[in-house]
């Protein structure tokens, strides 16, 4: 007799958040893929009570078109029955009718609080349902433990142990998409606005609303303002309007309060700034209320609620009824399983904490990022006002700022905060435009050369624009002329240099470094910021404009995806930048729900094709016509010099013998992204903030010390992302142990386990791996016949 297959269902509960159907689509797949029975409950614990229809099996089309979707499709509703223990014995018994014993559930601290609680109780329901005559002993028996996993659905991101919630950049996306509309507006009118956020006890969305749009002024429960907030708030927004910014944003949290625990209301905000003896503003109040619940998720939120949804089957099959109950979280940049109660309760210290107004104690308990964020936003939004942190006349540096490669989002936004941090420190910032190339031969022009000052006042409106406001140029100082650059390094007396780029100003550093011996002017400290959209500089796990990218994509794929799906049986095979670096390719297929992603890590042969097309035919051949039907296959522009997207698209047209159609696009420089995401923008902020911190540690004049300089490991350096920390690695080092010059990658890439899970999700078949090519006189001998394989 065969054993039963396990039942896991899947639930959505609490207020919905972007990024719940990808969980669900997770968990519905990898169940399937792990030889279980998928269920779903419909709205939330309601459903949980009600049984029935509301308790669904479900198959792998069901789920299908899920990523796109935004809200919830599984509903979710309050449930006041589940709060008295008669409700949770029904919803006992509907579990046990079902043959389920594990439950994933997707939802805020309180849901899961809930869950945890009906874990502890399930033995001695089952008891009570026996009792009561209304289960026999044989129909509980094989189910005396109930399992359960939580996932963090939330906007606000605050539950403590995990880096992000889902949803929350989804929620932040939105935020700044509305205040960049507000802006134009205030602009024009020299209007100010308050925007009134979400966020009771957690001022995550406030706070990286502010540092992302460049807000004047911010309110979040964690840090009030000091008792005259009054007055510090007409000092920063007087000094903004005297520098000759036509427009005030301020952003409140919903649970923003003064010292002393009374709220402060937009209205509040709105008087003073509109007070006739004061600032006499014209102001409006806008709360942005549930939009920012709406809309689809962002990929970051794909990309997180799927992983996490995967794991999360995974946790419920090694589940013992010894274990805790875990929530599934992300730190470090790796999704792991913690102790469900542990974080609910250290989320609850934070409430408590602002309750009694402990409030460093409140900001203790964020992470990092949390603090180090908060600080980036006071250091740039201050800048002029608080005269402790400006250095003395000969502690000040001149600090030269250049773009070096291909544009990505993010990169204006860094520009802005490094240049508030030397102004607020009182170093000297000097642009550089059009790379190398626009400073070896441009840098004279008259009358306005590529090396100059910068303008605050315009500098200050970059934190949403895209592209790069100071040129960008791929040219490398050696082609520009190494000795060249090393002269007008000393000529314009730089102290340092901070570099945003890709992997060529990645390659400028090391050939900068590697100069010194021989030009001393080039002792100077020099420090990289990565941005590019390939995410393929060595030293970090992320780069400035690659979430950037990968939303532009997500958005263009969705909208492609839709095309293939109203015409029911056509696969659409797309081409993403990226280089010889697979990153776009796999987080974009996560991103989509491809079919099949084709990376130049792992390359493309006939064979692999062969299978994918086999699977294609096998698909559409069961395939009864129901929409969303469309599919859709990455593959990275430099995967294969042979197999091109449109290459592979007209193979899978002609094999398919008319029985489905295939189509080829290319986003092409789309990819490059309009506005910087969110994200992009706050991480530029605080990632700037710190490259030049670390370069002032140096001091003015650093080339009078030339041996000081070339012995430091870290006075060339390339700031990263490394699981949760922020580091400084020596160029050197990276030059020698961790990177792939012949593919201009590194050569470690955290990111590519996650192709299994594309390939999972997608319903991809197993298939051959292409051989590697053989180099060198292996190659010559293999060709002459020489030597045997």
């Amino acid at each position: 007799m065969a054993t039963p297959k396990k039942k896991i269902a899947v639930m959505t509960s609490g207020g919905d958040s972007p990024g719940m159907n990808a969980v669900v689509r997770a968990v519905v797949r990898m169940a399937i893929h792990m030889g279980c029975d998928p269920f779903c409950v419909y709205e939330g614990y309601e459903g949980l009570v009600q049984g029935g229809n509301f308790i669904r099996k479900m198959e792998w089309n069901d789920v299908r078109g899920y990523l796109s979707e935004g809200g919830t499709l599984i509903g979710t509703a309050r449930c006041m029955a589940f709060y008295e223990r008669p409700g949770r014995l029904t919803a006992a018994k509907n579990l046990i009718l079902n043959g389920i014993d594990a439950l994933i559930i997707c939802g805020g601290d309180g849901s899961l609080t809930g869950a945890d609680r009906f874990r502890a109780e399930w033995p001695s329901l089952l008891e009570e349902l026996v009792s009561t005559g209304q289960l026999e002993s044989k129909q509980v028996e094989p189910y005396r433990d109930l399992n359960i996993v939580g996932l963090v659905g939330s906007i606000d991101n605050d539950l403590s142990g995990t880096d992000a919630t889902i949803g929350a950049y989804s929620a932040l996306a939105r935020i700044c998409e509305m205040v960049d509309y507000i802006e134009a507006t205030a602009s024009s009118h020299s209007r100010a606005f308050v925007i009134e956020v979400m966020g009771r006890h957690c001022g995550w969305l406030a706070l990286m609303a502010g540092v992302a749009t460049g807000a004047d002024f911010i309110f979040i429960p964690e840090k009030p303002r000091e008792d005259n907030w009054k007055e510090e708030m007409y000092q920063v927004i007087r000094k903004h309007r005297d520098w000759g910014k036509r427009k005030t944003i301020v952003i409140i949290a919903e649970g923003a309060r003064d010292r002393h625990g009374t709220k402060i209301t937009p209205e509040m905000v709105k008087n003073l700034l509109a007070d006739k003896s004061g600032l006499a503003l014209d102001t409006r109040i806008t709360t942005l209320g549930h939009v920012q619940r709406g809309g689809t998720a962002v990929a970051y939120d794909r990309m997180l609620a799927t992983l996490q949804g995967v794991e999360a089957v995974k946790a419920v099959l090694e589940a013992t009824p010894e274990t805790e109950t875990c929530v599934i979280a992300i730190t470090e940049n790796k999704i792991v399983r913690k102790p469900l109660m542990k974080a609910v309760q250290e989320t609850k210290e934070v409430a408590k904490a602002i309750e009694a107004q402990d409030f460093d104690r409140a900001m203790s308990l964020r992470d990092t990022e949390f603090s180090d964020q908060y600080k980036s936003y006071m250091m740039t939004t201050t800048m002029g006002l608080d005269q402790d942190i400006h250095l003395e006349d000969g502690k000040r540096m001149k600090i030269g700022f250049i773009n070096v490669g291909a544009p990505a989002g993010g990169m204006n936004a860094a520009i802005r905060a490094g240049v508030a941090y030397c102004r607020s420190r009182g170093h000297e910032p000097i642009a550089i435009h059009n790379g190398f190339a626009g400073f070896a031969r441009h840098h004279g022009d008259e009358p306005l050369g590529a090396v100059r000052h910068f303008d605050w006042l315009e500098v200050d409106g970059w934190a949403s624009k895209g592209g790069s406001e100071i040129g960008t140029n791929r040219e490398l100082p050696e082609e520009s002329g190494i000795e060249l650059i090393a002269r007008l390094i000393e000529k314009y007396e730089f102290d340092a240099l901070f570099l945003i780029g890709g992997f060529e100003a990645f390659h400028s550093i090391s050939q900068l470094r590697k100069a010194r011996a021989r030009f001393p002017s080039l002792c100077i400290p020099m420090t990289l910021l990565p941005a590019t959209i390939s995410n393929n500089v060595p030293g970090t796990e992320y780069s400035l404009g690659s979430d950037t990218c990968l939303n532009e994509l997500v958005a263009y794929c969705d909208k492609i995806k839709q095309s293939a799906s109203a015409t029911r049986r056509r696969v659409f095979v797309i081409e993403t930048q990226g280089g010889r670096c697979g990153y776009v390719a796999i987080l974009g297929g996560l991103g989509v729900g491809a079919s099949a992603v084709y990376i130049p890590e792992e390359g493309i042969s006939l064979e692999m094709l062969n299978a994918d097309v086999k699977h294609l035919k096998e698909v559409f051949r069961k395939d009864r016509g129901q929409s969303r039907a469309g599919r859709l296959i990455l593959v990275n522009e430099k995967a294969s010099r042979v197999f091109t997207a449109k290459l592979i698209a007209d193979i899978i047209r002609e094999e398919a013998h008319d029985r489905f159609e295939s189509r080829d696009s290319i986003p092409g420089h789309v990819q490059q992204g309009g506005v910087p995401s969110a994200m992009d923008r706050c991480r530029a902020v605080r990632l700037a903030i710190k490259c030049i911190q670390h370069l002032e540690k140096y001091g003015p004049k650093p080339q009078k010390n030339p041996e000081k300089i070339s012995k430091d490991p870290l006075s060339a350096s390339v700031i990263g992302i490394q699981g949760a920390d922020v580091v400084f690695s020596a160029m050197e080092h990276l030059e020698e142990n961790e990177t792939d010059w012949k593919n201009r990658r590194p050569t470690q890439a955290h990111w590519l386990d996650n192709k299994e899970v594309v390939d999972i999700l997608g319903g991809r078949p197993q298939y051959p791996l292409p051989e590697k090519s053989l180099v060198g006189l292996i190659a010559k001998d293999a060709k002459r016949g020489l030597i045997k394989e």
